[in-house]
């Protein structure tokens, strides 16, 4: 056994030791040296010729972090967890993502980070999928669909996107939208992204706007990219990895410093992402769907992230006939229950107590009949949760 295990190792590092070569590049500036096994594995990352553009929080103090920035490279990868991935392996005959996203350039429509292979003479301009059109074939694929031969195109975004649920990118008039579908047993995530944008459109709170759409008999949210070919999103996660935490200061602090720091005041505007996750009961607001958007050719940071990503709320994984029952207090990023991290937020001025009044009819509006919704008595619970969290907010208001 031993001798096996001493043949199997020394096989490993012969393969590992045949590595390949990218530059990691943000837009047309080159970054720093990749070197990847043949499996996709960023084995090393070197040789940095732009410490400003290096992905946040992956260079600190004068020194390239290579755990942050092995961190960094597998964030964007598919998920294990994702809905359909087992699917798209098996087609693919892949035992895991990691090729995929080296097979895409590392590409994304959500930064302009990518990797050129070493001596390439690719740009910016020739492979971006801001201004290039890419492949459906993955995403096809991640929606249930086979894959029926021919020359198959990894050319997409749908690589290097994240979560857990059902989704995909489409070009539809010209625009980069984002599909995005619901989970088991009751689909309500899509519902839930509608309800939010729209409390939050009466409220006056930046947000992505999401509209319902029927794809193939299945219901999914559809929103378009939040950033530009100029702008990209900076998570939370990337933003609070920059500068350890002190063990007296709280994450809520941290994360407002760190930004501070870089010119941006964002207390009210993270106090509102807290109020809103407060009514709709938003139980994942993680450090991984919130942040700031950042001028990519300048790197000034111009204001925090419009709010996004809310399917996790509105009981959404409670049992209809456990909602009088259900447990709505658990919450993120900054604190383990609502009660706790509402106590964060310290001006209601904005609170249009009027349109809060509004805000059933939403839900009611929403989780229709027409819109695909069938489950009447499912709606009328989650109308009075909501209610009954206005007023919860207001009797805290005073």
């Amino acid at each position: 056994m031993i001798e096996m295990i001493e043949v199997f190792l020394f096989f490993k590092y012969i393969f590992n030791s045949v590595s390949m070569k990218y530059v990691l590049m943000h837009k047309d500036v080159p970054v720093a040296d990749m070197d990847f096994s043949e499996d996709g594995d960023l084995l090393k990352t070197s040789n940095v010729q732009s410490a400003d553009h290096m992905p946040y929080g992956t260079f600190k103090g004068g020194f390239l972090d290579g755990a942050q920035m092995k961190d960094w490279w597998k964030g964007r990868s598919i998920p294990a967890s994702r809905t359909g991935l087992e699917n798209l392996l098996e087609q693919l005959q892949l035992v895991d993502v990691e090729p995929l996203v080296i097979r895409s350039l590392g590409l994304s429509l959500s930064d302009h980070y990518w990797i050129k292979p070493s001596e390439s003479e690719l740009t910016w301009s020739d492979v971006n999928y801001f201004e290039n059109d890419f492949s459906d074939d993955i995403g096809d694929i991640l929606f249930g669909n086979s894959y029926i031969g021919g020359v198959f195109d990894y050319s997409s975004p749908d690589n290097t996107s994240d979560g857990v649920l059902k989704k995909r990118w489409k070009i539809i008039d010209g625009k980069r939208c984002l599909l995005k579908g619901g989970k088991l047993p009751y689909f309500q995530e899509p519902f839930n992204e509608v309800v939010a944008s729209k409390i939050m459109g009466i409220l006056g709170i930046p947000h992505v706007d999401y509209s319902l759409i029927n794809n193939s008999g299945s219901i999914f949210s559809l929103c378009e990219d939040m950033v530009t070919k100029d702008t990209e999103l900076i998570s939370a996660s990337r933003v609070c990895s920059k500068l350890k935490k002190s063990n007296n200061m709280n994450w809520f602090n941290h994360y407002l410093m760190v930004c501070g720091d870089q010119g941006l005041d964002l207390r009210a505007d993270v106090e509102k992402m807290i109020v809103i996750d407060y009514i709709i009961c938003n139980r994942d607001r993680h450090f991984n769907n919130f942040g700031i958007i950042r001028d990519s050719n300048t790197l000034q940071w111009i204001s925090a992230a419009p709010i996004f990503d809310s399917g996790s709320s509105l009981g959404s994984n409670i049992a209809t006939d456990m909602f009088d029952y259900g447990y709505f207090e658990e919450c993120k990023p900054f604190a383990e229950t609502f009660n706790d991290q509402i106590k964060y937020v310290t001006d209601y001025d904005w609170l249009d107590r009027e349109s809060l009044k509004t805000i059933p009819s939403i839900i009611e509006d929403v989780f229709s009949d027409s819109n695909g919704w069938l489950l009447p008595e499912r709606m009328a619970l989650i109308r009075q949760l909501v209610e009954s969290r206005i007023e919860s907010l207001l009797n805290k208001i005073g």
